[in-house]
């Protein structure tokens, strides 16, 4: 069963609509796992960098880390350039997909390796506190949901044009919907006579098909799924994260470590199966009197279970509740 994630969307706002203003969770775990050595030189690429809260810390507690910050929605690089301007020429900041880490590396001239690697993935508070990004329910604004406003796929492009199999597929594989094939019928029934343009458009079907006013088994607002369904699609979420956990295997040096803080389900288990394929030192199939496969362990799994947030933060942070850590190390 899919958790949903507990973005701002779920908790409420957060920030002043318009304002990259966002509280980095999990930050002391996070700290303490992509530990530096205290007089080392030393990289970090933070693939997600957002507002730049954890970055931040990391810069400020080792003056001698240097910093490749990558973010796809260039109003977070505006805002963590701002917030880490004290580090100066220690910070490089690009605009691209953190699935491109490695050639962003390459590119940097870090090919040689780094020492961290830091994802925080899913969507900040402050990009649903702004209507005219389309994120939320909450508001009205523009079916938008893009995080890099230069891609062509809005929400209301897929609601408008996707077939109704495909509809049904994203309702049912990125929200778990019970109802997905009658939501999709419904999109495509009211796309017929008007086409999608608002979230409010998106938010109607949503409950009259799902119950208007009434919390599905997760207890939340009837288009939260739904609208969590076509972000993910829209973003590609889950096929970046699929594409980047590889790639930075393959940019972190021996003894480098990587860090990734998820917020539903759907992530977190790509993680955790990711690492638990690197971890083991055989995938031949069962019964055979012998390895074959040849393969080896390429990491020491730092987090036996995914790390939460404790009372302290949860009292500050509501959105911290469903972040979950998980971090390995390599070692080859």
């Amino acid at each position: 069963m899919i958790s949903p994630d507990c973005s701002a969307e779920y908790w409420g706002k957060n920030n002043v609509a318009g304002a990259f203003e966002h509280i980095p969770v999990l930050i002391e775990e996070v700290v303490s796992l992509l530990r530096f050595k205290p007089d080392a030189p030393a990289r970090l690429i933070d693939g997600t960098i957002g507002g730049g809260g954890h970055s931040a810390r990391l810069l400020e507690l080792y003056p001698q880390l240097e910093l490749l910050g990558i973010d796809r929605d260039q109003a977070a690089l505006d805002a963590a350039a701002e917030r880490l301007k004290f580090a100066g020429d220690r910070v490089t900041l690009v605009r691209g997909n953190y699935s491109e880490l490695a050639d962003a590396a390459q590119k940097h001239g870090w090919g040689d390796g780094v020492d961290g690697i830091l994802l925080d993935i899913g969507v900040s508070s402050p990009q649903f506190d702004t209507p005219e990004r389309g994120f939320s329910w909450r508001a009205d604004g523009p079916l938008d949901m893009r995080m890099d406003r230069r891609s062509q796929l809005t929400a209301s492009r897929v609601l408008n044009r996707e077939s109704e199999a495909e509809l049904c597929r994203i309702f049912r594989d990125y929200g778990e919907i019970p109802q997905a094939r009658r939501l999709a019928a419904a999109v495509v029934a009211r796309r017929e006579a008007k086409p999608f343009a608002t979230t409010s458009d998106f938010t109607a079907i949503c409950d009259e098909v799902l119950g208007h006013g009434r919390p599905d088994r997760h207890h939340l607002p009837a288009p939260t799924l739904p609208f969590q369904a076509l972000r993910i699609a829209v973003n590609d979420e889950l096929g970046e994260l699929e594409r980047a956990l590889p790639a930075a295997l393959r940019t972190l040096r021996k003894g480098g470590r990587l860090a990734v803080i998820s917020f539903h389900s759907l992530e977190d288990r790509i993680v955790k199966n990711f690492l638990k394929h690197e971890y083991a030192e055989c995938v031949c199939p069962p019964g055979l009197p012998i390895c074959i496969c040849g393969k080896k362990r390429t990491v020491e799994i730092l987090t036996r279970k995914a790390l939460t947030a404790q009372d302290a933060e949860l009292a500050v942070n509501k959105r911290s509740a469903c972040a979950k850590l998980r971090a390995a190390e390599k070692t080859v």
